[in-house]
């Protein structure tokens, strides 16, 4: 009997420079950098290697979504700053081939208990899914997030302007 992916263990930790081989089978995976800003489909290990180097490393609040200690995915968090410090973006993603296997809401979940322990004065986080990403929705739907509406022609995203849905987390939910 095959083992399932749940319950294997399902870990977030910082990412290292040996998670390169890792990143590059969903950073290099079109199906999921086409959803992600700021990403460009990573092509070779030295990309990834750079963008582990130059980009997750420093990055506030970046984990990488482990499974048994691989990189599967990430979930980024990013903090505000001045006036806006109490609020913060969330953001992630998973490979493919672990789409629609609870994976990624037991990811979220777990960083949101530890994002507002790292961030005491965090009240608000919040995420902004393209309409169009039911998969995405869910999962924030799942994790906790309450929808609280949909932002019309909000976004310029890779070539066009999308309607974006806007889910918050509060430190009290």
């Amino acid at each position: 009997m095959e083992e399932t992916n749940l319950s294997k263990t399902i870990t977030l930790r910082p990412f290292r420079l040996s998670d390169a081989d890792d990143l590059i089978t969903y950073g290099g995976d079109e199906q999921v950098t086409r959803v992600l800003r700021g990403w460009k489909t990573l092509t070779t290990r030295d990309e990834a290697l750079t963008f582990i180097k130059d980009v997750c490393i420093p990055h506030p609040w970046r984990r990488s979504i482990c499974m048994d200690d691989r990189s599967i995915g990430f979930v980024s968090m990013y903090p505000g700053s001045g006036n806006d410090s109490y609020r913060a973006d969330m953001g992630y993603a998973i490979a493919a081939k672990y789409w629609g296997q609870g994976i990624t809401t037991k990811a979220v979940k777990m960083a949101l208990s530890q994002v507002f322990k790292d961030y005491p004065d965090l009240v608000r986080l919040q995420s902004f899914v393209d309409v169009e990403n039911k998969a995405c929705q869910r999962v924030l739907e799942k994790a906790g997030f309450q929808r609280e509406g949909v932002l019309r022609k909000y976004l310029y995203f890779k070539g066009s302007i999308k309607d974006m849905v806007v889910y918050s987390f509060l430190s009290t939910d």
